[in-house]
Formats: C-alpha cells, structure tokens, sequence
C-alpha cells in the first residue's frame, strides 16, 4: 500500500485529489494539509510515502517544504502538482530534486500513476513541460539586475531602489532599461512578468 500525504490549500481541489486517489486499490491516504509549514511534521507523524504537494501554499510554499522532506524525511518522495506549468517553475522544481512535477489539469488517470511511479523511484514529469524547460535559454540578467527588477516588482521607484542599494538613480535607470532589452519586455513591468515566468526571479 503506498502511503501518501495531501498539501492543497484550496479545500474543493485537496477532496477532489484525496476522493481521487482513495479509489485506488493500493493507494491510501494518510494525511491533508493544507499549509506548507505544516507538511514536515505531518509527514514525521503519518510516515507517507509519497508527499503530494502544490507549489502555491499560505506560509511555506511547496518547493520549500519538498526540500526540507528531501533533507529531514528522505524516505519520503515528493510529488508536485501546480497550475504554474512554467518552465521556470520546473526547473525549480528539479532544483528542488523532487520526485515528479505533474500539472493540475492533467488527467485524472495521470495522478495515480505519478504516485505509483514516484514511490518506485521514478521521476515523473510531464513531457511538453520538460522540453520546454530544456529548449529554454540561460538566465540573461545579472545578480545586480534581478536585484534592482525585484525591488520594482515590489512597486519600488527608482529613486527609492538607489536608496535601497546605494547606487545612484540614474544608474538605477540603467540597470532597469537594460533588464527590460535583455528579456525582450515592453516595460520593467513586463520584464518582471518574463523574469518570473522564465524562473529568472
């Protein structure tokens, strides 16, 4: 029987997983959460074998909490679902060294076989994503640049960004035109917007 463990803050989607996988003959599950700084004592307690975690949790998010299983639970795989199908998601993800990624609108008949495949020591990973993430191109922005379009995202001017980091706001302005050439973005908005879907930021 393999044993797993639901993370989902969204109440309707984490008893559809868990009705889901209850159906199975040979899947139990043993815990739902719904915070992600509550998957590593949960999974301490309850022993799953296959943590099933989204990306976007209140409090800890999943990539987090999968690391911190991976180190303290290694018995422990972890399976992420999200509706962020990004190529910069996923290669966080495999960062992470997660056991599968698998995207929320994937068959329903995908999520049991992502959990058998993931307790045997599988990675599973959704195909078009993975070559996606593979075709896609070196982060093109400096240490420095994703600095200063962290601070604009957060709504910060340049004048307030040179105040933060000590630069002048003209070179604040230069680094912020450069960002938004580099990524091919129409405005430092649109750039963070790239940055953040390309795992860039």
């Amino acid at each position: 029987m393999i044993r797993v463990l639901v993370a989902e803050d969204m109440h309707i989607i984490r008893g559809a997983l868990v009705a889901l996988l209850q159906l199975e003959p040979d899947i139990e599950v043993v815990a739902e959460v719904a915070n992600g700084d509550e998957i590593l004592e949960v999974a301490q307690q309850t022993g799953p074998d296959v943590a099933l975690i989204d990306v976007d949790l209140p409090h800890k998010d999943g990539l987090t909490a999968a690391a911190e299983l991976r180190e303290q639970l290694p018995q422990c795989r972890t399976l992420i679902l999200t509706s962020l199908g990004t190529p910069g998601t996923l290669r966080k993800a495999m960062a992470a060294k997660v056991g599968g990624f698998l995207l929320k609108d994937a068959p329903a008949d995908k999520l049991a076989s992502a959990v058998r495949g993931v307790a045997a020591g599988q990675r599973v990973l959704d195909g078009e994503l993975a070559m996606a993430a593979y075709d896609t191109v070196d982060n093109p922005l400096t240490d420095r640049e994703i600095e200063v379009l962290r601070l604009a995202a957060d709504g910060a001017g340049p004048e307030e960004i040179s105040t933060v980091l000590h630069l002048s706001a003209g070179t604040v302005r230069n680094y912020l035109s450069t960002a938004v050439t580099k990524v091919g973005g129409r405005n430092r908005l649109d750039a963070v917007r790239i940055a953040r879907e390309a795992g860039w930021m």
